[in-house]
């Protein structure tokens, strides 16, 4: 978690504050759901990303 907190900070804040609160959450649900979630590698799960683990698991 703390990884993910880490990067969250790094990735997110690099121009640093937003304008509005809705600014801010339409970036981190960006960054959450287009990149982390889909992208990222994930050591729990043999370092792949989550998208190869679902085509995977579908061609099976």
């Amino acid at each position: 978690m703390e990884s993910f907190f880490g990067s969250l900070k790094t990735e997110l804040m690099e121009d640093g504050t937003f304008d509005t609160r809705q600014t801010a959450r339409s970036a981190l649900f960006a960054l959450i759901e287009g990149f982390y979630n889909r992208q990222q590698l994930h050591s729990a799960i043999g370092y792949k990303a989550p998208t190869e683990i679902e085509q995977l698991a579908a061609a099976a």
